[in-house]
């Protein structure tokens, strides 16, 4: 039996702590399919896990990364054979189920999508669970009815992965996207990708009014805190904003104006259930409305030796875009 590189998570009454480690492919998890992880990507929950300031990691040992692109290497799912290129995002992979930080990943295939054609693996990952939540985002605002016609987007969190791609989406979609950031020196990336207005974080970051001038339409929120609070009391009459990241914490220091006063609607986004169907429609849509350049602009490729350091810096905000590691 082979062994592989992996990082793992593991904690015990004297230490938390995240190393490079070799490990038996008779280590890895239950599940009907087996991958060699081409690709990985550090998310903000990956950051959480590595360092331990937040609860993320719910059984150890644990190999971090949740979300994974590889090439299949054995199945006894229907749905898939061996050289099938799939990507796994979210389902508790890198939480409760050994994740994308690995050479080798074995996950029941009820979690797995195939590649779209036009996305080669590392492409996937530079969209991962970031440009997944996005979409997720705009398929909402489009259930809910909102279309470019009726005003301005916004999106919070403009210059991190999720933030990025929404504005990406939204401005592909039609939009006139209004960027909210609070790196000044991302204006020219933020324009590149599609944004329309640059506003400063310090503007939405501290409490005001419940109800304040109308100015969107529309809304991704990836911060939450105050800054959702004053989106919301600045949206305008039947508008939404959905709302899917708590960077500016769990709490919510809102009104019920903005939604009795002028029938705005907070839309919940969340990424982690399989929900197959819909994670199809979504990477179907990121293959069709995302150009490979402009998701390259939005990425950095790294070896996986940089994986654990690229993935502590993300909690302290020093990451733009989009870091893919690349497995050896």
């Amino acid at each position: 039996m082979s062994s592989f590189k992996a990082v793992l998570i593991d904690k015990n009454s004297e230490r938390y702590g995240a190393d490079y480690v070799d490990m038996e492919e008779g280590a890895l998890m239950p599940g009907d399919v087996d991958l060699d992880v081409l690709f990985s990507a550090i998310n903000y929950k990956d950051g959480l896990a590595v360092t331990g300031k937040s609860p993320v990691v719910r059984r150890f040992p644990m190999i971090p990364g949740v979300d994974l692109a590889g090439r299949v290497t054995r199945s006894t799912h229907a749905g898939f054979a061996k050289g099938d290129l799939v990507v796994a995002t979210g389902c508790g992979v890198g939480e409760a189920h050994f994740g994308g930080f690995a050479q080798k990943a074995r996950l029941p295939g009820d979690w797995l999508v195939k590649l779209p054609d036009s996305l080669t693996p590392a492409r996937a990952m530079a969209v991962g669970t970031a440009g997944l939540t996005a979409i997720f985002c705009v398929l909402a605002l489009e259930r809910h009815g909102a279309t470019p016609q009726d005003g301005p987007a916004v999106v919070s969190g403009a210059s991190g992965g999720v933030g990025s791609f929404a504005v990406a989406l939204l401005a592909k979609a039609g939009w006139r996207v209004a960027a909210i950031t609070g790196h000044a020196a991302e204006a020219d990336y933020l324009r590149s990708i599609g944004a329309s207005e640059i506003l400063a974080r310090e503007d939405f970051s501290q409490p005001n009014k419940s109800l304040q001038t109308q100015r969107f339409a529309a809304g991704v929120d990836a911060v939450g805190g105050v800054t959702l609070a004053n989106l919301l009391s600045q949206t305008r009459f039947d508008g939404a904003i959905a709302a899917c990241g708590n960077v500016g914490g769990m709490d919510f220091p809102g009104s019920v104006a903005p939604f009795i006063l002028r029938g705005v609607s907070l839309l919940g986004v969340e990424s982690i259930r399989p929900r197959i169907a819909l994670r199809r429609e979504a990477w179907a849509r990121i293959a069709a409305d995302l150009d490979a350049a402009m998701i390259d602009a939005m990425c950095e490729i790294i070896p996986f030796d940089q994986a654990l350091e690229r993935a502590r810096s993300i909690v302290t905000g020093k990451i733009r875009g989009r870091v893919v590691i690349e497995m050896p």
